[in-house]
C-alpha cells in the first residue's frame, strides 16, 4: 500500500487514478470515499486510510452517496498478484461465497476457513463475509437504481438471506433505506436488460482492445459492431449476454441481458476483466518506458491486456487455433459452436450472438470425424476437455497459475506459447512475455531489438502481458502502414 503520506497526497490532487487502491474514511463525518470525491478535502489528522471498501465499512463508516466509493474501479493488485488472498478476493467477485458459502471459499483455496479469514484481516483488515457483503450491497444498489425490480427480489438476487438483512445492510452502508436509494430517478425498465457504468482508470485504448477482440470474435457467441463488443456468459444461475462500450467520461457502458439476475455481480466481474477495466496504466507505462519503450508507450497509450469471461472457453479456443490462421481458427470454431454450442432463449440474442460456447463436457465427446483438424491437435483438445471436465485441471477465478501451468505443460500437444497465451488472458498473469510469437517477433525486429529478448523480460516485469499487447499493437499499425503505402 502507499504510505499515508502519498494517500493524503492524490486525496488533495482528487487524482482518479488511485481510485480504489485505498479508501479514505473521514472520522468527524463518519463517512469513507474515494480519493477522487468531489467533496471538501478534509484535515489531515480527520483521515484514516483502508485498502479494502469492506476495510472501511468494518470500521464504522459508511459509503459516500456522492462519490459512491463502492463504484470504483477494483484495485488492480488483486486481479494481479498470484497469492492466497488475491484468490479469494477474486473468487467472492465472483460470487463463490454466495453459492457455496466461506467453508466452499476456503475449500476451493486449500485452507481451513479460520486460517483464510486470519490471511484476509491481516492483509485487507476484513474477512471474507465482509468482502461478500460488500460486493452484495453493490449488487444491490446498481439493481435499486437500474431496474424497477421489487425489493424483496432485489435483496435475493443480490444474495441476502433475508430481507431483513438487506434492509439492514444497505442503511448501514449507505445511511438510507433501499427506497431512499431508489428515489425519483429509478427506471421504470424490467429485469430482462439492465445498463451499468463500469469505471476505469485513463487512458484507455478501447480501440485497440475492439480491434483485438474483433479479429478474434467467433461467430454466434461474439461479435464486435459499431463500437461495442457483445459476447455470450455462462454463469452460475443460467446464461448472459453483455455489450460494452465507451461511455462518457471514465466509464465504459455496460448493457446486461440476464437470465437470472443472481448473476449480477459475476457478470459485472466477468465483464471488467474482459476489457481490463481494473488495470493501472499509470504504473505499466512507467516500468515499458523505463524497460526502453517510451516511443511505444506515447503512441498507444492505456494499453490493456483483454482477459476473457470464460477461462476454460479460452483454452479450447488456444489449443484449436495452434498453428493456423486467426480466420480459420475463427472458421473451426463458427462450426464447433453451430454444432455443439447451445442457443440461447430468444430475449437474450443481441448483434448475432444467439448461443454458448459449448462445455469442456460436450467437447470431450464429438467423435474424431467431426473435427476437420490434424489427429494429433484432435487429441490434444479432447484431452484437454476431459481434464477440465473431470476438474483434473483448475482454471477457475481462484486457481492457483503455477499449478494450472505444470498441469497444461503436462498435456501432448500443449507448448509453452499456448501456456503462456492461456496465462495471459484466461488466468489475468500480467507478467507473459510472449517473445516466440511472430508477430511479436516482426515488431521486435522493427525495432532493431530481436537478440535483446531477455533483457527485456527482465525490464519490462511485471508487466510482460502488457508489452506483449504493445508490440502487436505496434505490429498491427507498421503492417496497416505498409499496405497504405502499398
Amino acid at each position: 500500500m502507499l504510505t499515508t503520506d502519498q494517500c493524503y497526497q492524490a486525496v488533495t490532487s482528487r487524482d482518479r487514478r488511485f481510485d480504489g487502491m485505498f479508501f479514505t474514511a473521514v472520522r468527524t463525518t463518519g463517512i469513507f470515499c474515494r480519493p477522487s470525491c468531489p467533496a471538501r478535502t478534509p484535515r489531515r489528522e480527520n483521515v484514516d486510510f483502508f485498502r479494502s471498501a469492506a476495510a472501511a465499512a468494518e470500521a464504522g463508516f459508511r459509503a459516500c452517496r456522492r462519490c459512491l466509493p463502492d463504484a470504483s474501479p477494483n484495485s488492480p493488485e488483486w486481479d494481479t498478484r498470484g497469492d492466497v488472498v488475491a484468490r479469494a478476493v477474486r473468487l467472492i467477485r465472483d460470487g463463490c461465497i454466495d453459492r457455496v458459502g466461506v467453508d466452499g471459499l476456503a475449500a476451493e483455496l486449500g485452507y481451513s476457513a479460520r486460517q483464510l479469514g486470519r490471511l484476509m484481516r491481516d492483509e485487507l483488515g476484513a474477512g471474507p463475509l465482509a468482502l461478500a457483503r460488500t460486493e452484495r450491497v453493490r449488487t444491490a444498489r446498481t439493481l435499486i437504481e437500474s431496474t424497477a425490480m421489487p425489493m424483496s427480489e432485489i435483496a435475493f438476487a443480490a444474495g441476502f438471506s433475508s430481507i431483513r438483512q438487506f434492509n439492514d445492510t444497505v442503511r448501514e452502508v449507505y445511511s438510507a433505506s433501499p427506497r431512499q436509494l431508489r428515489g425519483a430517478g429509478a427506471s421504470g425498465a424490467g429485469t430482462s436488460e439492465l445498463m451499468l457504468r463500469l469505471a476505469y482508470r485513463p487512458p484507455f485504448d478501447l480501440d485497440h482492445l475492439l480491434d483485438y477482440l474483433s479479429v478474434r470474435a467467433v461467430p454466434g457467441i461474439e461479435s464486435v459492431a459499431h463500437g461495442a463488443y457483445t459476447r455470450s456468459m455462462r454463469l452460475a444461475h443460467g446464461p448472459a449476454v453483455v455489450t460494452l462500450r465507451q461511455g462518457a467520461g471514465d466509464y465504459v457502458d455496460c448493457r446486461l441481458r440476464l437470465a437470472d439476475t443472481r448473476d449480477l455481480g459475476s457478470a459485472v466481474a466477468r465483464s471488467r476483466r474482459i476489457l481490463d477495466l481494473d488495470a493501472d496504466p499509470t504504473a505499466v507505462a512507467a516500468t515499458l518506458r523505463t524497460a526502453g519503450f517510451r516511443d511505444l508507450v506515447d503512441r498507444h497509450p492505456g494499453i490493456r491486456s483483454p482477459g476473457h469471461s470464460d477461462a476454460v472457453e479460452l483454452a479450447i479456443r488456444t489449443v484449436l487455433g495452434q498453428q493456423i490462421s486467426l480466420a480459420a481458427a475463427g472458421t473451426h470454431l463458427g462450426r464447433l459452436v453451430a454444432g455443439a454450442g447451445e442457443t440461447l432463449p430468444s430475449e437474450l440474442h443481441v448483434d448475432g450472438v444467439d448461443s454458448l460456447f459449448p462445455t469442456a463436457e460436450v467437447i470431450a465427446e464429438i467423435p474424431g470425424d467431426q473435427w476437420s483438424l490434424p489427429k494429433r491437435r484432435i487429441a490434444t483438445i479432447r484431452a484437454l476437455a476431459r481434464a477440465l471436465a473431470v476438474g483434473g485441471i483448475d482454471l477457475g477465478a481462484g486457481c492457483d497459475r503455477e499449478e494450472a501451468g505444470r498441469l497444461l505443460l503436462a498435456l501432448p500437444g500443449i507448448g509453452p506459447w499456448s501456456l503462456g497465451y492461456i496465462r495471459m488472458r484466461a488466468l489475468g498473469d500480467p507478467d507473459v512475455f510472449l517473445h516466440t510469437d511472430l508477430g511479436v517477433k516482426k515488431a521486435l525486429a522493427s525495432l532493431d531489438l530481436v537478440d535483446e529478448v531477455e533483457t527485456l523480460a527482465k525490464r519490462s516485469s511485471p508487466w510482460g502481458s502488457y508489452l506483449t499487447h504493445l508490440l502487436w499493437a505496434e505490429h498491427a499499425r507498421t503492417h496497416i502502414a505498409e499496405r497504405t503505402d502499398s
